[in-house]
């Protein structure tokens, strides 16, 4: 089918005949592509040339037994095959979520591994009738304009919204197995981690993350000049302690990630007092669409008292200036 340029048009499309479109590109066939759909061949037929017509160019050349895609229906099937299933998928979750009561958060991935799913029974149990729905990734969403209702993210106090309730902070310890250290080499002063396989983030020194390093830790004992045995690099934080619960080194672990490992004996801390302080904290920020829904108000209760827990377990101190922010 040929299209002159006065036939291209600067609207958007109808999506109604997208569907009919895959069908027939993913089988190069109509009758096929009929078949799955429940409709005739002719209907599938018409639907395609509609298409076209809008589009302003032929998607498919026609063969006697079979089609071809043209480079424009190739170009446009990566975006329909891309867009229709997330649609189909937005769909079954609102049907299936359809007069049910649900809180949908966004955190990033070690949080979640870490803090959040290990508590996360806790309020199931109290509250049975409320389905949640976690999005773990490390990219920031925007809660204008995201399906979620609430984002526990990880930053300085600068960088956070001001609508945003701090949970709790952090420090940094050197924390290990009890295995590896009765079965390692001493590690009883800074300077013994020399003897020692050390875990850290592979590209904390490539971003903002630059002061969870062991470099920064070293300067702070005035240890500059240390190199350890050897380095195990990992992505995530979940991952580097992970090991470190295996035995495999030690990890310069943030404390709120740790605090049930080293309250069970999983982890122990082998240099107590030489916690270094950060300047992240974690934070609860509420989305525009949950704000007064009360089952975002129960699991915004509940978020509370587990951080309090988390603080207490650390032996976080509020600071003054932020105790407003903290409950």
């Amino acid at each position: 089918m040929q299209h002159s340029h006065t036939h291209l048009r600067t609207r958007p499309i109808s999506a109604g005949h997208l569907r009919a479109f895959e069908a027939v590109a993913r089988h190069l066939n109509f009758r096929a592509a009929a078949e799955e759909m429940a409709l005739t061949q002719s209907a599938v037929s018409r639907q395609i040339q509609a298409l076209e017509e809008e589009v302003g160019v032929g998607l498919f050349l026609r063969h006697t037994r079979a089609v071809e895609l043209t480079s424009a229906g190739a170009q446009l099937l990566l975006a329909v095959s891309q867009s229709l299933p997330r649609i189909d998928g937005a769909v079954r979750q609102i049907r299936q979520s359809a007069g049910r009561k649900s809180v949908s958060l966004t955190t990033f991935a070690s949080f979640a591994s870490m803090w959040l799913i290990p508590r996360l029974e806790q309020f199931q149990r109290a509250h049975p009738d409320i389905d949640i729905r976690i999005d773990a990734s490390d990219a920031s969403l925007d809660l204008d304009i995201a399906d979620v209702d609430l984002a526990l993210r990880y930053g300085p106090a600068a960088n956070m919204p001001p609508q945003s309730q701090r949970l709790f902070g952090e420090q940094l310890m050197p924390v290990a197995s009890p295995w590896l250290l009765k079965s390692g080499p001493p590690l009883e002063a800074p300077a013994d981690l020399a003897q020692h396989t050390l875990i850290e983030a592979g590209d904390a020194h490539r971003t903002h993350l630059q002061w969870l390093t062991w470099r920064r830790w070293f300067d702070e004992q005035q240890l500059g000049r240390l190199q350890p045995k050897r380095w195990l690099y990992f992505n995530y934080a979940y991952q580097m302690v992970q090991a470190a619960l295996t035995g495999q080194g030690v990890v310069l672990a943030r404390s709120p990630m740790v605090a049930e490992s080293l309250a069970s004996g999983d982890l122990v801390e082998p240099l107590p007092g030489f916690r270094m302080d950060s300047p992240m904290a974690y934070w609860l920020i509420l989305g525009p669409r949950g704000v007064q829904r009360p089952e975002i108000v129960a699991f915004k209760e509940w978020l509370t008292a587990e951080s309090q827990s988390t603080r207490q377990a650390t032996g976080e101190v509020p600071d003054p200036d932020t105790l407003d922010h903290i409950d």
